[in-house]
C-alpha cells in the first residue's frame, strides 16, 4: 500500500481514459509552502524518491523538507538518502560484485540462515562489455576470431555469471556480443519511467562504471559508484551522499560546419576541469541545450567523470521522446514517460532565468573548433591546428611538466624494426574507433564513413603496420552503416568490425607486433595511439604506447591516413592519393548536410527491436554453450579466475571496535597529482614479472593465458598483487635516474632496510611485522574509473590510510566502503612542502572518541634526523552513514550485518 507523504499521492493522465498515481512535486510545493519549481531538474528527481521512499526510518520527513529547501549556495552538510530504481554493471566491477553477494551468502549459510535472505531488491542488469580484446583484426572473421577467443579465456567467469542469473531473482545478464553497457542502457535496459503497482516514477540508477553518467542525456538522474556501493544500494540501503551545489551550464548559439559532438565534448570537459565542478551535478540549459540531437546529448552526459561533475544532466523535452519512439520503446511506455514529466513540471529545456543555480557557466557552440585531447589526459584539449606544435614540445619537455624527456633531435629519426618496418617517434600504431562516448552517437560514426568513402575514392590508404580497429558499442551501428553503405570503405582502410564492447578504451587494444614492442623499447620510442574513447590515462591503452589522443571518429579515420601525429592535418596533406596527388582533410571532410542525409538509416525502430529481443530469444550460440552449476550457495571450484573473497573472514554480528589512531606507520608509495585508479588498480595487461604473473605462473597458467587484471578482478590473490602495478606509476620514494626523470613502476623502498623491492612485496612485509602503512598522494588522487578493487586493492595490502591534497569523488568513497582512511592535506600543506620522501614514521592523532564527519586529525612525522612534526589534516568521512560504515569496518559487513539481523 502506497503511503501518502504530506498528502503528495495524486493521480496523473495517462491516455484516453486511463489514470496512473504518482507522488507529485507540485502536491508537495504547495504542502510545504516552498518554491519546488524553481529547483534544478536533477535535484526534483532526486526529491522525488527521497518523498517515494519516505517510511519514517531510513528515508524520514525532514529529509523531505531538508532536500525540498535547497539552496543554491547553502550549507552541504545535510545526508540525501537516495533509493535507486535500478543498478546496471559491467562484468570487470560486476563479478567481483557477485563474488561478494555468493561470499555473503556463504556466510548466512554457515550461521544457519536463509541464504535467500541475501537477495538484490532492485532489478540488476549486467552487460558484458569489457571482456573481448582485439587479437584479430584487419582480417575477414575478425569479429567472430576475437569473440570465440574472448569465450575460451572468460569461460570460468561466465559460468559464475550464469550461477548468479539462477541463483538471484532480480539478477540478470546481457551476453557478451550485443555491445557496451552505458549504450545498451540508452537503447534498451532504460524505460523511462518504473511503475510499482498502480504508482509511477523516474528511471534512476547507479552503475558500476562511472560512464553511467550517458543515461544523464535521456533525463534520467544517474552516476558511477563502486562495486561496494552498488552492493549496498541493491541490497537495500540507500546511496548516501551530501546535497551538491548544481552548476548551470548555459548552452547558447549552433555547432559551426566541420565541428562534432567530440569537438563539444571536449571542450566542455577543458572547461568544466577549470570551473572546479568535482563533487557537484552539472544540469544544461538554455537554446543552445535544445538544438543538441539527443545523441550528442548522451556523449556530453557520458564524460561527466572527466569533468569531474558527479552528473552531466539533460532534461526531458520532445528530442527525448524522439529518440524513445526511434529506438522501439513502446507506444504505452513513451505516453507515460511523457505525460508523467509533464505532471510534474519537468519536461522541457529550461530557459535562462527558468531555474536557481548554485551558479551559473556559459558557453557558445559557435566558439566550439575541431580538437583532441591529450596525449596522457583527457582534460587537456588540443586544437587540431596546434597537434604537431604541442606533440613537439612536450616531446622534448621534461616528466615533471607532463612532457616525454627526449631529445628534440630524435623527433625526426627513422627507426626499422627487424621486420622491415619504418618507425618514427609520434607514429600512430594503434587507431581505434571504440568507446560508448562516440560509437552511440550516429552523426560521428557516420562522418567517419563518410570520410572512409571519399577516402577510399580519392586513392588514400592506411599504413598495414598500424592496428586499426572499429568496436561499436551497438550492434545496431553496424546495421545502420551497412544500410547506409559505408562499412565497406571502412573496411577497405581497415575499420572492419573487430568486437562489440570497450576494446581499447578500457585497456583491450591487444598487443603490437613483436617487431614493434622490441623497436619501441630499443630506442625508447614515444609512439601513439589515437581512439575515438574517453580516457587516455598512461599505460591504459598499451603499456608501450606512451602518447594518446582522443579524437572523434572521423579525426580517428583521419590521423590512421596521415600516420603520425608531427602531421598538421590543418595545412598539411593527410596523404598522397590517386596518381601521387596530395589530398587534403578538407577534401574528404564530409559536410553536415551529407551526415544529416545518411540519418535516416540511423533511428530505425525495428531494427532496435529485433536486435534486442535476441538478448533473451537467441544470445548466441558461445553462450548458449556454457555450462554452469545450480544452487543457491557457490562451492567455489578452483580457479584463477574466481575466487572466494576475503571480505568475510572472521565475520562477527558485532563489530569490533574501529582504530582511533594509527601509531609507527611507514610509507607504502609516495605519489605526485593525478594518480588515477588506473595507476593504482590497472585494468589492462599483467607483466610476466611482476607479483601477479609471477603468481599465476605458479598455478601453471602460461603468459599467452594470462588475459588481464580487468578480466581476473574475481580473484583477490591476482588484485592485490596488481594494486600500485602499473608500469607507468611513478613512486617518488625512488630516486630519479641520472637524466632526472622518474623511475616508472610499482616499486617502493622498505623501511627500515632501504631495500627496494615491489610495492606488493612491501606491503606483505610490513603486514608479517605488524607494521601499518599509508600512502601519500597529490591533487585529484583516484581520477578515473569507477574502480572498487583500488579501494579493495589498498585495503588488502594493509594501507591503514591515504592522505592526499585532494580526491576524486568515488575514490574517497569506496575507500571509506573498505574501512581506509582518507585525509586530505590542508592549505597549502602537501608532500612537498612538507619534505615527506618516505624515510619518515608517521602517526595519526585526533580520532579518539566519537568520529565525525570532516573533522580534524592530527598526523605526526617522525623524521629520520629525530625531528618530529604535527600536520593538521582533514578526516574525508563526508557523512554520518560513512561514519557508521567505517565503524563496521566497511560497507559490506555494515550491510551483511542488517540483512542477517532482519
Amino acid at each position: 500500500m502506497s503511503r501518502n507523504t504530506l498528502n503528495t499521492l495524486k493521480d496523473f493522465k495517462l491516455s484516453a481514459g486511463k489514470k496512473g498515481q504518482f507522488y507529485s512535486l507540485p502536491a508537495l510545493e504547495k504542502s510545504l509552502g516552498v518554491n519546488i519549481s524553481r529547483l534544478p531538474v536533477s535535484i526534483r528527481i532526486v526529491l522525488e524518491s527521497v518523498l517515494r521512499n519516505c517510511d519514517g526510518k531510513k528515508v524520514t520527513e525532514e529529509h523531505v523538507r531538508q532536500l525540498a529547501s535547497w539552496a543554491p549556495n547553502g550549507d552541504r552538510t545535510d545526508e540525501i538518502p537516495f533509493v535507486v530504481a535500478r543498478v546496471v554493471l559491467q562484468d570487470f566491477t560486476g563479478v567481483p560484485l557477485l563474488a561478494d553477494l555468493a561470499a555473503m551468502r556463504n556466510v548466512a549459510h554457515k550461521m544457519g540462515i536463509n541464504p535467500k535472505n541475501i537477495e538484490p531488491l532492485v532489478p540488476v542488469d549486467l552487460v558484458v562489455d569489457h571482456s573481448v580484446t582485439i587479437d584479430h583484426y584487419r582480417e575477414k572473421g575478425a569479429l567472430d576470431l576475437n569473440m570465440k577467443l574472448e569465450f575460451s579465456r572468460n569461460n570460468e567467469r561466465y559460468q559464475f555469471m550464469k550461477w548468479g542469473m539462477q541463483a538471484f531473482d532480480t539478477f540478470g545478464v546481457v551476453p557478451p556480443g550485443f555491445g557496451i553497457v552505458h549504450q545498451v542502457n540508452l537503447e534498451y535496459l532504460a524505460r523511462g519511467v518504473h511503475k510499482q503497482g498502480s504508482t509511477y516514477f523516474p528511471d534512476t540508477l547507479v552503475g558500476t562504471d562511472s560512464h553511467t553518467t550517458m543515461i544523464n542525456g535521456i533525463g534520467v538522474v544517474g552516476w558511477g559508484v563502486g562495486g561496494i556501493e552498488a552492493e549496498a544500494g541493491m541490497l537495500g540501503q540507500p546511496v548516501y551522499f551530501l546535497t551538491p551545489d548544481v552548476i548551470g551550464v548555459h548552452l547558447q548559439g549552433q555547432l559551426r560546419e566541420g565541428c562534432t559532438a567530440t569537438d563539444l565534448v571536449l571542450t566542455i570537459t577543458e572547461l568544466l576541469r577549470k570551473e572546479k565542478v568535482v563533487g557537484k551535478f552539472v544540469e544544461f540549459f538554455g537554446e543552445g541545450t535544445e538544438s543538441l540531437s539527443l545523441t550528442d546529448r548522451a556523449t556530453i552526459a557520458n564524460m561527466a567523470p572527466e569533468y569531474g561533475a558527479t552528473m552531466g544532466f539533460f532534461p526531458v523535452d520532445d528530442a527525448t521522446v524522439e529518440y524513445f519512439q526511434g529506438t522501439g520503446r513502446t507506444d504505452d511506455e513513451i505516453t507515460a514517460f511523457q505525460n508523467y514529466y509533464k505532471a510534474q513540471g519537468m519536461y522541457g529545456i529550461p530557459k535562462a532565468g527558468d531555474i536557481d543555480y548554485t551558479r551559473i557557466v556559459t558557453l557558445d557552440l559557435g566558439t566550439v573548433t575541431p580538437s583532441l585531447a591529450g596525449p596522457k589526459r583527457p582534460q587537456d584539449r588540443i586544437e587540431l591546428g596546434n597537434v604537431k606544435s604541442n606533440f613537439a614540445e612536450l616531446f622534448s619537455k621534461p616528466t615533471t611538466e607532463n612532457g616525454f624527456n627526449k631529445a628534440a633531435a630524435d623527433l625526426t629519426h627513422t627507426y626499422t624494426t627487424s621486420n622491415g618496418v619504418n618507425v618514427k617517434n609520434g607514429d600512430v600504431l594503434i587507431a581505434a574507433i571504440t568507446s560508448c562516448t562516440n560509437t552511440s552517437n550516429p552523426s560521428v560514426m557516420l562522418a567517419a564513413g563518410l570520410l572512409a568513402k571519399k577516402a577510399v575514392e580519392a586513392g588514400l590508404t592506411v599504413a598495414p603496420h598500424i592496428k586499426t580497429s572499429l568496436a561499436p558499442g551497438s550492434r545496431v551501428v553496424t546495421e545502420y552503416l551497412t544500410a547506409a553503405g559505408l562499412l565497406p570503405y571502412m573496411e577497405q582502410l581497415g575499420f572492419g568490425v573487430t568486437a562489440y564492447g570497450c576494446t581499447t578504451c578500457i585497456g583491450n587494444a591487444g598487443d603490437l607486433t613483436p617487431e614493434l614492442n622490441a623497436a619501441i623499447a630499443d630506442h625508447d620510442i614515444v609512439a601513439s595511439a589515437v581512439l575515438s574513447g574517453n580516457r587516455n590515462f598512461e599505460a591504459r591503452i598499451h603499456p608501450n604506447i606512451r602518447s594518446n589522443f582522443l579524437a572523434s571518429p572521423p579525426l580517428v579515420v583521419a590521423y590512421a591516413i596521415a600516420g603520425n601525429m608531427s602531421k598538421d592535418l590543418m595545412t598539411e596533406p593527410v596523404g598522397k592519393g590517386t596518381g601521387g596527388r596530395d589530398v587534403y582533410l578538407g577534401d574528404i571532410w564530409p559536410s553536415s548536410k551529407e551526415v544529416a542525409a545518411m540519418m535516416k538509416f540511423a533511428m530505425n525502430a525495428a531494427v532496435f527491436k529485433s536486435n534486442y529481443a535476441d538478448v533473451k530469444n537467441a544470445p548466441g550460440a558461445l553462450w548458449e554453450k556454457v555450462s554452469t552449476v545450480e544452487g543457491q550457495v557457490y562451492n567455489w571450484p578452483t580457479s584463477t579466475y574466481i575466487a572466494e573473497p576475503p571480505f568475510f573472514d572472521n565475520f562477527k554480528m558485532v563489530p569490533e571496535a574501529a582504530a582511533t589512531g594509527i601509531t609507527g606507520a611507514r610509507a607504502l608509495g609516495v605519489f605526485g597529482d593525478s594518480i588515477t585508479t588506473d595507476h593504482i588498480s590497472p585494468a589492462g595487461s599483467i607483466q610476466e614479472n611482476g607479483p601477479a604473473g609471477k603468481w599465476l605462473k605458479a598455478k601453471g597458467v602460461l603468459k599467452a593465458d594470462f588475459n588481464s587484471y580487468g578480466s581476473r578482478r574475481g580473484n583477490h590473490e591476482i588484485m592485490m598483487r596488481g594494486t600500485f602495478a602499473n608500469v607507468r606509476i611513478k613512486n617518488r620514494m625512488i630516486p630519479a635516474k641520472a637524466d632526472g626523470s622518474a623511475v616508472e613502476g610499482g616499486i617502493t623502498i622498505h623501511q627500515p632496510s632501504g631495500e627496494q623491492m615491489s610495492i606488493y612485496d612491501a606491503a606483505m612485509k610490513y603486514v608479517d611485522d605488524g607494521v601499518p602503512t599509508m600512502v601519500f598522494g597529490g591533487e585529484e588522487y583516484g581520477t578515473g574509473s569507477s574502480r572498487d578493487w583500488a579501494a579493495k586493492g589498498t585495503q588488502l595490502l594493509g594501507v591503514k590510510a591515504v592522505i592526499t591534497r585532494s580526491f576524486e569523488r568515488i575514490h574517497r568513497s569506496n575507500l571509506v566502503g573498505m574501512g581506509v582512511l582518507p585525509l586530505q592535506f590542508i592549505g597549502d600543506d602537501s608532500v612537498e612542502t612538507l619534505g615527506i620522501t618516505g624515510t619518515e614514521v608517521f602517526d595519526l592523532k585526533g580520532l579518539e572518541g566519537e568520529i565525525k564527519p570532516q573533522q580534524l586529525a592530527t598526523l605526526v612525522i617522525h623524521r629520520a634526523n629525530g625531528d618530529i612534526e604535527e600536520v593538521t589534516v582533514l578526516l574525508r568521512i563526508d557523512t554520518p552513514i560513512e561514519v557508521d560504515y567505517y565503524k563496521h569496518g566497511g560497507i559490506l559487513p555494515f550491510v551483511l550485518r542488517q540483512l542477517l539481523a532482519a
